[in-house]
């Protein structure tokens, strides 16, 4: 392995994080022909992603502590395996309840042994452009919207919702298998089994106990909990809101797209942003930008306006999210990562889980969105506020002391 063997890392995360989160995430293209076909409520087939996020974020911690223990490849190896089977029995589903089970439960702890694991490698990696390879990484889930949901809509449409969930696991098998074949350690992990040392400032020695009740870690999962609870009910929602202000349903679904659209380029922009100029400056800067952006949509009417805020709020929610990852990496670093960074995901998708939740209530309890958009808005602003109180780096912290 040479130094460019990083961005084959690179490639086969995003690979692996778009057909995981695809898979997952396509459960909307689902949900239509599912509900006709069996009869089952849309209520019962969607309390399958709820599902999938409360599993995700337990799954990313266990799966991030094996990481650490055994490395990548067997972790994204479990997940791919588990994928495809839990796609495939979904399929074959003959009662809410084993859907659920199948697609709920185990697509969750399959899509969450790709993130965690595939970003700790990642940093692991790269010591420069760190964040740029990261944000990459995660523009699989960028891309994901715009290629699995498509293809399984062609699918349904050719065959039926069965036969669609049931070749999509088998693409899943085809991709994933293969690329785990790529997923490997870095050198500095082989030359430390030789026994070569290791760099000791990258190590702050904590335990995970220590490192998970440091105020390090507490500020960065307040800071990603806040910032999915902001953004997640907004995303949700926003189609509903556009039509409730007169934007026609084809053009109200369009904003969706060019968020997540945006998303992709704010993932590189971001990245780029956060190399040069520190990642904690980027991040506050992204969050207060994200809060206020939340704020405008409640004075927009017509969908140029719309357009105009969901480039800013895809580009700054998509470009902030792997920016948690680096800081992660550099307050705790290697050894304990995967801990560290799986039990931050578990407190973002508590936070992912809220939003929705939150919409629908005030929506049914008002008939308006508008304190929604207050209310996340405020927690936005609160997290770039959470953000601005990120200590110093413990390794930095005992060099001075020393």
């Amino acid at each position: 392995m040479n130094h460019s063997y990083r961005w084959v890392i690179v490639a086969a995360g995003a690979l692996m994080t778009c057909v995981a989160l695809g898979a997952m995430f396509s459960l909307a293209i689902f949900l239509e022909p599912m509900s006709l076909d069996t009869n089952w409520s849309r209520t019962g087939i969607s309390s399958a992603m709820t599902l999938n996020f409360l599993v995700m974020g337990l799954g990313g911690f266990a799966w991030g502590s094996i990481y650490d223990r055994v490395g990548a490849r067997p972790v994204v190896l479990a997940g791919a395996v588990l994928l495809g089977l839990s796609l495939v029995v979904a399929s074959r589903a003959n009662s809410l309840l084993v859907f659920q089970l199948s697609y709920g439960i185990i697509v969750g702890l399959a899509a969450s042994a790709f993130f965690a694991p595939m970003i700790a490698l990642t940093t692991a990696w790269f010591d420069t452009n760190r964040s740029l390879a990261v944000s990459l990484v995660s523009a699989g889930m960028g891309v994901a919207p715009m290629t699995i949901s498509p293809f399984a809509r062609w699918l349904i449409s050719a065959y039926d919702w069965r036969t669609a969930m049931f070749d999509i696991g088998v693409m899943a098998w085809v991709l994933l298998l293969p690329a785990v074949l790529l997923v490997r350690q870095p050198p500095v992990a082989a030359a430390a089994r030789d026994g070569a040392p290791a760099p000791a400032a990258d190590d702050p020695g904590m335990s995970v106990g220590q490192a998970l009740r440091s105020p390090q870690f507490i500020v960065l999962g307040l800071t990603f909990f806040a910032c999915c609870a902001a953004h997640s009910g907004p995303i949700f929602h926003m189609v509903s809101y556009a039509m409730s202000c007169g934007i026609a349903p084809m053009a109200a679904v369009s904003i969706y797209s060019v968020e997540g659209l945006a998303g992709l380029g704010g993932r590189v922009l971001y990245g780029v942003l956060g190399d040069r100029l520190g990642v904690k400056p980027v991040l506050v800067a992204g969050l207060a930008i994200q809060g206020l952006v939340i704020a405008a949509y409640l004075a927009v009417g017509r969908i140029e306006q719309f357009y105009l805020l969901a480039v800013i709020f895809g580009a700054t929610y998509g470009g902030v999210m792997p920016l948690y990852a680096v800081l992660a990496r550099e307050y705790f670093g290697l050894r304990i990562i995967g801990t560290v960074l799986g039990a931050a995901t578990l407190l973002s998708s508590l936070g992912m889980s809220l939003g929705p939740l939150a919409g629908g209530m005030i929506y049914d309890a008002t008939a308006s969105y508008h304190w929604l958009f207050i209310a996340s808005a405020l927690i936005g602003l609160g997290a770039a506020g959470i953000a601005i109180a990120f200590p110093p780096q413990p390794s930095r912290q005992k060099l001075q002391m020393a």
